[in-house]
């Protein structure tokens, strides 16, 4: 059945915020030119990493981030767009912020084990090895964006009324992914560390002080409800 322009011009109207996705792109194109370019002149290293076994099964949650990020930008982006709009800001804001810091704090680590085991999460994590290099890890994107949206749905009105057994998932979710990098060995606990303090940062200019001024001057009402 083809839509008329009207009704194209509805959906647009409805969901023309779910565009902004497209900015992952766009830091993605940034972050493999950094992959390329930037050559670490600092090792990100604490005496804890050294007492954190290696354990590859951690690969399902490290990957599990993926879907959790798609999973939160596409439940808010349909019941909530001021909320959608915020997890925008704290991500791919946070990115850029990691970007700008890889680039004045080139960085890298040098905890990935010799992996002799052939079982099917270590060849998980033998293929993240290969595609995914040492260099630019601090603060860890993994962390700061798991974070980022288990405190956007948490934020979301909508998602309160929902039964709590789904703010536990998504807490648990988020807790596993940010193991998941430690554990699998592709950051140090420092990387954590940062990004955790950049996770403060952000809340408190996308969910804090936004309460001390205007709030809709600053993010878009929510009508998409």
């Amino acid at each position: 059945m083809r839509l008329n322009r009207k009704a194209i011009n509805d959906i647009w109207n409805k969901y023309w915020h779910f565009s902004l996705l497209s900015l992952y792109g766009i830091c993605q194109i940034w972050f493999y030119y950094l992959e390329r370019v930037i050559r670490p002149k600092y090792f990100m290293y604490s005496v804890i990493d050294s007492h954190i076994p290696f354990i590859s099964i951690f690969v399902l949650p490290y990957l599990f981030w993926f879907a959790y990020m798609a999973i939160g930008f596409i439940y808010l982006g349909l019941v909530s767009r001021k909320d959608f709009f915020r997890l925008c800001w704290f991500i791919f804001g946070g990115m850029c912020i990691c970007y700008v810091l890889y680039m004045l704090f080139p960085n890298a680590q040098n905890l990935r084990p010799d992996i002799t085991s052939n079982d099917i999460f270590t060849r998980m994590v033998k293929h993240i090895y290969e595609t995914d290099t040492n260099t630019n890890v601090a603060p860890s994107i993994h962390v700061l964006n798991s974070i980022g949206v288990h405190i956007a749905l948490v934020n979301c009105e909508e998602f309160k009324k929902q039964s709590r057994i789904w703010h536990w998932l998504s807490l648990i979710s988020a807790v596993l992914i940010c193991l998941s990098t430690v554990f699998i060995k592709q950051h140090s606990i420092k990387d954590g560390m940062w990004a955790m303090l950049l996770v403060m940062v952000l809340y408190l200019a996308i969910y804090t002080v936004p309460r001390y001024f205007a709030e809709e001057n600053i993010f878009a009402t929510d009508t998409n409800r």
